[in-house]
């Protein structure tokens, strides 16, 4: 390939900056038996910015090109609909056997992989292949489900001792002490990978909708859940 961009892409990047801002972290949802690890499956990676980019008029295309005897190439592009600017990159790897089944094991691997170093994409485990926030943290990192704090109201910090809430103890984005008080909703501050931190509503959010819309939350369709980053 020649060119990995369009002459012009600023219409293209004002879109992937809002699509960035929207993006979630892909969740660990399989297991690898050989290393005993957990991995972010192509859907996963797919499930975290696939709303992104069709919200913000982004096309993703994804497919192969021909490289050397016994190794893979694969173009992924983005590419802005309305301006028909364009973005791409190529990535080839050595394929584990040469038939259909070892081109199509390459392809699955480098789609999710040039995906997420395209878009920024980080991982985040969750051990049942859920989207559960009580497993999802990490245990160091662990922190209380509670419904969203006022100034001066008295809760409990991650050794269980009782204290307020002030202006110094709120976390980013003005902590949770700035999300509106919605009855029957809990909000949880989970760690991603990055270091980022998303703040999960949960509890009776049917009826919250446009409260939790015009606080910044954004819902995930597939898994059911309203969320934001902190920062």
């Amino acid at each position: 390939m020649e060119s990995f961009c369009s002459d012009q892409i600023r219409e293209l990047a004002q879109a992937l900056l809002k699509v960035q801002r929207q993006l979630q972290p892909a969740l660990k949802d399989a297991n690898n038996p050989f290393t005993r690890s957990k991995y972010a499956t192509l859907n996963s990676v797919m499930d975290s910015c696939r709303d992104a980019l069709l919200s913000n008029g982004i096309w993703l295309c994804q497919y192969p090109v021909p490289a050397e005897s016994g190794y893979l190439g694969l173009v992924t592009k983005l590419t802005h609909a309305e301006s028909g600017q364009w973005q791409s990159s190529l990535a080839v790897v050595p394929l584990p056997k040469p038939d259909p089944q070892g081109v199509g094991i390459s392809m699955t691997y480098m789609r999710r992989y040039a995906l997420s170093a395209m878009l920024g994409i980080v991982t985040e485990e969750d051990t049942d292949g859920e989207f559960n926030p009580d497993k999802l943290n990490r245990p160091q990192k662990q922190k209380n489900a509670i419904s969203a704090p006022q100034k001066g109201e008295t809760v409990q910090d991650d050794s269980g001792q009782a204290k307020k809430i002030s202006p110094a103890s709120n976390r980013a984005s003005g902590g949770l002490s700035t999300l509106p008080h919605l009855d029957g909703i809990s909000y949880q501050i989970v760690p991603a990978q990055d270091g980022r931190e998303c703040i999960l509503a949960t509890g009776n959010t049917a009826e919250k909708k446009e409260q939790l819309s015009a606080a910044g939350f954004h819902w995930n369709s597939q898994r059911k859940i309203w969320w934001k980053y902190a920062a």
